[in-house]
């Protein structure tokens, strides 16, 4: 058995016109003591399937509660989020759980993996909180869509920082999600294991149509996008297609 990917969206489907993401007035207020603090102000977006996006913004401009949203890890105060077209902003936290798990792949700066697991079994993990069938089939084949078959059987320790964050991409793509939440995945690497990430990146979303959202304020990330988004106090400011998008070579 092996991991059916999306494809490359044909323009005559209904999958291009129904969003991956769709948020409508998305609002978060934070009380802080008698304080509210508005982090996002009535935010609107939509990511198409197989979109490559880049979530721009300084410090304070709410990047970082609209990842957090956008992954089910926080829910907003008002507002509609939609997931492949399901409904997820009122969900309870079981119910976010499982949307995690099942529908979203996490990337993070820090790899976030186990230190006593090889990497097959880092990679297995969200199959087994799914109770998946195949899942060494399924996890094998996730490695080798990142360059890490030779690697498979060796803890973090083992592995650069590029080959875990290859793993970590691995464990992301496991479950065959609606969507990759990148937060700043190269942050801890250096420029040309960051390139080589990168490429990783465009070639899953180029060759097989996995849908990318970048968080980041690293603006040679968001030139290898197609589309970057620019927050500001909590609003959108800005979302253009990127005009000529870098490709990594190789």
């Amino acid at each position: 058995m092996s991991v059916v990917l999306q494809t490359t969206p044909d323009s005559s489907t209904t999958a291009v016109t129904m969003p991956v993401l769709r948020l409508r007035g998305i609002t978060k207020v934070y009380r802080m003591g008698s304080v509210d603090v508005h982090a996002l102000r009535g935010v609107s977006l939509d990511v198409y399937r197989g979109e490559m996006v880049a979530i721009m913004g300084p410090s304070g401009s709410g990047k970082s509660t609209l990842m957090n949203i956008i992954g089910c890890l926080d829910q907003p105060t008002s507002g509609s989020y939609q997931l492949d077209g399901a409904e997820v902003s009122q969900l309870a936290d079981d119910e976010l759980a499982k949307v995690r798990n099942q529908r979203i792949g996490f990337v993070f700066q820090s790899f976030n993996l186990l230190p006593r697991l090889p990497a097959l079994r880092q990679v297995e993990l969200p199959l087994i909180y799914a109770s998946t069938n195949h899942r060494r089939t399924r996890a094998t084949t996730a490695l080798e869509l990142v360059g890490l078959t030779d690697r498979m059987h060796h803890r973090p320790t083992e592995l650069s920082g590029g080959q875990q964050q290859r793993v970590a991409i691995a464990r992301a793509l496991v479950n065959q999600p609606s969507l990759i939440l990148a937060d700043e995945p190269t942050g801890a690497l250096d420029t040309r294991t960051s390139l080589e990430i990168i490429g990783i990146f465009q070639r899953l979303n180029r060759e097989h149509g996995i849908t990318v959202v970048f968080v980041t304020h690293e603006h040679d990330i968001a030139e290898h996008t197609r589309r970057t988004i620019l927050l500001r106090d909590g609003q959108i400011v800005a979302d253009s297609p990127v005009a000529n998008p870098r490709e990594v070579e190789g």
